[in-house]
Formats: structure tokens, C-alpha cells, sequence
């Protein structure tokens, strides 16, 4: 709710419009009638959306579920000039891969080339998930580094940005591919979200300049923490009753 108030005075500060989209393409934590009930909050606090789920406008649908051939085009076209590529490694390869890489540098973060190294070819053939080929958009694309409205400039080392899943086995995208897409298909100007996406934007920015148009500002917004230090959550809350 606090993020949505942040949206919201920005948007009447600048005479924007307070848009309310749903992002419903994680189908094991989607839970029925969570949207109505989203829209009934926003309203009951004073900050209901001027266009968007429950409301309409020029750029609908605003589910995420019912734009999903949006979605499939742009993986396509981002396959199609190499900044994308299918991969089929089942979880187990990648888990391999994954104590590898944590063994010999203690982290790890998926890249194809690597992958490929130790695993094989298997990461070409057809099927699986569609990957963003972070290598070749930063050689095609340029380096990335984020200018954010609250924390300024923000270097992530190249080196640290991971071939995120834009596309899953089941044709649904993840978040990463279907933010950035209706950012652009809904003429989004300003993106304002928890500080918990801020080393998700360098891949959002590579995103937006490979399917063609520059990225929005972004701004990430620092979490509430609960006495513990660690982020205030529903789940934390319901475990104080």
C-alpha cells in the first residue's frame, strides 16, 4: 500500500495518471478474487487507480494473463535477433551448474556460455524456457548503469547480471519480460517499486533498449523492516498475530 501511495502522489503531482495492472502470470501464487479485493483496498484508502483493472482505458487488457500473446511476440522477437535463446537444461543440470559455479567463485549467477561449457549443448535445442543472452546484449547494447531517482547512480558489474527466464516452459512470462513490456506498451513514465528489484533493473533496462525504446526512470524505494532487521511482510505479521 505504501508503494501504491508513492505512485499515486507522484502521479497527481505531475498530472499523471495512477495506473493499477495485474500481475497474475505466477499461477502457483495466484489466489482467486486477490484483484477485486487490491481494488477495494486502493479505493478504501483514498487511492483508487484513474485507469487500469476495474477501471479500463486505452491500454487494457490489464491482467497480465490476457495479454499473454503480447508477451510470446516479443520473446520472438528478441530470439530472432539473437538477444534471447531457448534453453531445456532440466533442474537437476542447472543445479549442477549451480554448486559448480558456488564452489569456484561462491555465488552464482546463470550465463550460457558457461552453462554450455560444463553442461553441454543442450541449452540450443528447441523447448524449454527463453533466457535473455545478457553477453550479447551488453557487446550489442552497451553497458548498463542505473540512474535511480532515490539512490542515484547504481553500478552493477556486468558480470553479476544473470540470463534471467523471460519466457517459461509453460508460455507465461515472468515478471522480468512482462513488466518491461507493458512499461512500453502502456506508455509507463515512471517506474516506482521496493528497493528489492533494484539489481532486477539492469535487465530491465537491457530489455527496454532491446526491444527498442529507451528505459523509464526508475525508483526504488527502501523497505519497511520489522524490529528483527529483516523485511516487514504478511508473513511476519500473521506470525505476531
Amino acid at each position: 500500500l505504501r508503494t501504491a501511495l508513492y505512485n499515486f502522489l507522484f502521479a497527481r503531482k505531475h498530472g499523471g495518471r495512477f495506473i493499477l495492472r495485474i500481475e497474475d502470470t505466477d499461477t502457483a501464487r495466484t489466489v482467486p478474487g486477490s484483484a477485486s479485493l487490491l481494488l477495494n483496498i486502493l479505493r478504501g484508502a483514498g487511492i483508487g487507480p484513474d485507469e487500469g483493472f476495474g477501471v479500463g482505458g486505452d491500454y487494457g487488457p490489464y491482467v497480465q494473463s490476457e495479454r499473454t500473446g503480447l508477451y510470446a511476440a516479443a520473446a520472438a522477437k528478441l530470439e530472432e535477433a539473437g538477444l534471447a535463446y531457448r534453453c531445456s537444461y532440466d533442474d537437476a543440470e542447472i543445479d549442477q551448474y549451480r554448486r559448480r559455479e558456488e564452489e569456484r567463485v561462491g555465488s552464482f549467477v546463470f550465463r550460457k556460455r558457461a552453462a554450455e561449457d560444463l553442461l553441454g549443448g543442450a541449452g540450443r535445442r528447441g523447448g524449454g524456457v527463453i533466457r535473455l543472452n545478457v553477453e550479447r546484449a551488453l557487446v550489442e547494447l552497451g553497458g548498463v548503469e542505473v540512474e535511480d531517482l532515490v539512490r542515484g547512480r547504481v553500478v552493477v558489474p556486468p558480470e553479476k547480471i544473470d540470463d534471467a527466464v523471460l519466457l517459461k516452459s509453460d508460455g507465461l512470462p515472468t515478471y522480468h519480460l512482462a513488466s518491461v513490456v507493458d512499461d512500453q506498451e502502456m506508455k509507463i513514465s515512471h517506474v516506482i517499486r521496493g528497493e528489492e528489484w533494484l539489481s532486477s533493473a539492469p535487465k530491465h533496462i537491457l530489455l527496454h533498449r532491446a526491444l527498442g525504446r529507451p528505459p523509464p526512470p526508475f525508483a526504488h524505494l527502501p523497505l519497511l523492516l520489522n524490529p528483527d532487521g529483516g523485511k516487514l511482510s504478511k508473513r511476519w505479521m500473521s506470525r505476531r498475530g
